[in-house]
């Protein structure tokens, strides 16, 4: 179950024309923490995102999987977003399932290491998630971004890059 201020940030996000990805983010971000916390572990860096993802399309954020998605991927994104739009009554009458399924993953992933979750295993997954991107896609999204950044956002953006320039030229 998400934490409350999770999904407020992804509300937030949402009335501010963010993306899906990034209403998604803040549920990543959260499981990042539970891991590095140590509420349970990790296989892989790929895994908790994964988890993050899935639970933010169950708090129905209508996040798409990529187009590069295996079909098992697809189907499972497919699940998670109409269990976010079921009724409390399903949900009753599954839960002695779902309590067991849940109880037995929870365990599975108390087991695994917390390495997926530190800075090193992060930024290797950020750079090899965005060199299989296109050029025209990374501007695309850096248009966007900058769109609904705003004028303030900008403004500090582009001082905080100067400041950056400075120390490096330095």
């Amino acid at each position: 179950m998400p934490e409350k201020k999770t999904i407020a940030k992804a509300r937030k996000d949402k009335r501010e024309g963010k993306s899906p990805s990034t209403q998604a983010g803040e549920f990543v971000h959260e499981e990042i923490e539970h891991v590095r916390e140590g509420k349970h572990g990790a296989r892989s860096t790929k895994q908790a995102i994964a988890i993050g993802l899935s639970k933010a399309r169950r708090a129905g954020v209508k996040n798409k999987p990529s187009k590069t998605a295996s079909k098992a991927t697809k189907k499972k994104a497919a699940q998670d977003s109409r269990a976010a739009t079921k009724k409390s009554t399903a949900k009753k009458a599954t839960a002695k399932k779902s309590a067991t399924r849940s109880r037995a993953t929870t365990k599975a992933l108390k087991r695994e290491g917390h390495s997926a979750a530190s800075k090193r295993a992060l930024s290797a997954q950020g750079r090899k998630s965005a060199a299989k991107r296109t050029s025209s896609s990374r501007s695309a999204a850096a248009k966007k971004a900058a769109h609904t950044k705003g004028a303030a956002g900008r403004k500090s953006a582009a001082k905080k890059a100067a400041r950056t320039r400075a120390r490096k030229a330095s």
